[in-house]
């Protein structure tokens, strides 16, 4: 199958590989699309490719949050290798693509007999808690417009264009904060040339300034994803 468009992937070792890439299953994801619900058995694992997977706290009351995005640089899924059947977030398509899809048990196999293969996810894990614990305090200390700014950084790092495809009612739910703030923010930042939206199509056109317009908390999760990818090209 050679070289895939997943970073996770190609950093694993040759044998793993060669055990591995018979099994993928290329699926395509829509948008919207929940590939697993909260508490949900997860059957499969996600490798994406050119689409974006955001994990969700949704609670009681059906009011969500996002905790996490992922994209070419993971997988979806890590409570398969973690010891849990199931995971309490629900995993919906953030960005519509394609993924690589795997049976979980096969990369529980993988990860249970494999030491490189262990150490790999292991250290992709560590990125994802990070990302995870930077939302988190993000979204109690921060402007909705660092917020949307420091999404809409971590989405477009992880697609091969600086265009979403994303309506103000979905970035909120994502955000957790109310879809008239999202109007109000993505507002400012069309008003400072930052992006163009239009039809829930975003574009980027400033790069430097929507960092700027965003928080530390973008920085501290890029450092440990640059971290991972690092150590994944030091693999291949």
């Amino acid at each position: 199958m050679g070289q895939l468009k997943n970073t996770l992937l190609n950093a694993l070792t040759t044998d793993a590989q060669h055990r591995m890439f018979p099994l993928l299953q290329r699926v395509n994801l829509s948008l919207g699309e929940v590939i697993y619900e909260t508490s949900e058995k997860l059957d499969y694992v996600y490798f994406p490719i050119d689409s974006i997977v955001s994990l969700l706290y949704v609670m009681i009351d059906g009011s969500s949050a996002e905790v996490s995005v992922i994209g070419n640089e993971g997988v979806v899924g890590i409570a398969v290798f973690m010891g849990g059947e199931s995971t309490p977030n629900r995993a919906i398509v953030q960005s519509a693509g394609t993924a690589y899809r795997l049976p979980a048990c096969e990369l529980r196999r993988q990860f249970n007999s494999e030491p490189d293969m262990r150490m790999l996810m292991l250290r992709y894990t560590q990125s994802l808690i990070t990302q995870t614990a930077q939302t988190a305090v993000c979204n109690r200390h921060h402007s909705i417009v660092q917020q949307l700014s420091r999404w809409l950084l971590l989405s477009i790092d992880r697609l091969p264009s600086n265009n979403l495809i994303m309506t103000q009612e979905l970035i909120a739910n994502m955000l957790g904060v109310r879809r008239e703030g999202v109007t109000e923010a993505a507002g400012k930042l069309q008003k400072l040339g930052v992006i163009t939206y239009k039809r829930g199509h975003i574009s980027v056109i400033d790069r430097p300034q929507l960092e700027s317009q965003s928080c530390e908390c973008y920085e501290v999760v890029k450092r440990e994803a640059d971290r991972l990818e690092s150590y994944m090209e030091k693999k291949t």
